[in-house]
């Protein structure tokens, strides 16, 4: 037996405020997801609200974080043994007469950085580079060896597209250079799969535009 008694029709909402609130509710929903979901699950921010707020950073780093454990959990492939040198005779030739060569302009951009992971921690240092323009790096990690990948990533690239340079597991240094094949975003990610903090220490020089810490 209900002892609450039912309500009237007067007591009752219009369908005009029903089909208002569901309006509202809906376009609240849209806008969670274009604001926050997609940019902080997919990396996808068609209204710059996300980076505005770190959530495009934070979609970026998870597709990175899915990528390196395809890669963990893919088998070791089996390296073909590299052909036997073959010698080749070559006839000495008259050398070309040599001219003073200008020095090249020094456009050049020089940093230096440093951070800290925690075990099992991961980040990344990105350089805005321009496509064919050449960086020169160092780095070193102190505490504890890494996993790393130095990669790329096209400013209007599509979804999860990057392209990898050279990647490395349980490595306590790397130095190299790079050239960018597109323009974009150029760096390194970090992991830390140690069990201690490990401080990753880069220095860069080369012609790009900034960085991205």
């Amino acid at each position: 037996m209900f002892n609450t008694p039912l309500p009237t029709v007067n007591e009752l909402p219009s369908t005009r405020k029903l089909v208002r609130s569901t309006v509202i509710a809906l376009l609240t929903a849209v806008g969670l997801l274009v604001t926050v979901v997609m940019p902080s699950e997919y990396a996808v921010d068609p209204t710059g609200v996300g980076r505005a707020l770190g959530l495009t950073q934070m979609g970026e780093l998870k597709i990175i974080l899915a990528q390196e454990a395809l890669a963990d959990a893919a088998p070791p492939q089996a390296v073909a043994p590299a052909p036997a040198p073959q010698i080749v005779q070559i006839q000495p030739a008259a050398l070309p007469a040599i001219h003073p060569a200008a020095a090249p302009a020094p456009a050049f951009k020089t940093n230096q950085m440093t951070v800290t992971l925690k075990p099992g921690e991961g980040t990344e240092i990105k350089l805005e580079v321009l496509k064919s323009k050449t960086v020169s790096y160092e780095w070193t990690a102190a505490g504890g060896p890494v996993n790393y990948d130095t990669h790329g990533e096209p400013y209007n690239g599509g979804k999860g597209y990057f392209h990898s340079y050279n990647k490395g597991k349980q490595v306590k240094s790397d130095k190299g250079e790079f050239t960018a094949i597109f323009d974009g975003t150029h760096g390194w990610f970090w992991r830390n799969r140690s069990n201690n903090d490990v401080t990753i220490s880069l220095k860069t020089s080369g012609d790009y535009l900034s960085v991205k810490q």
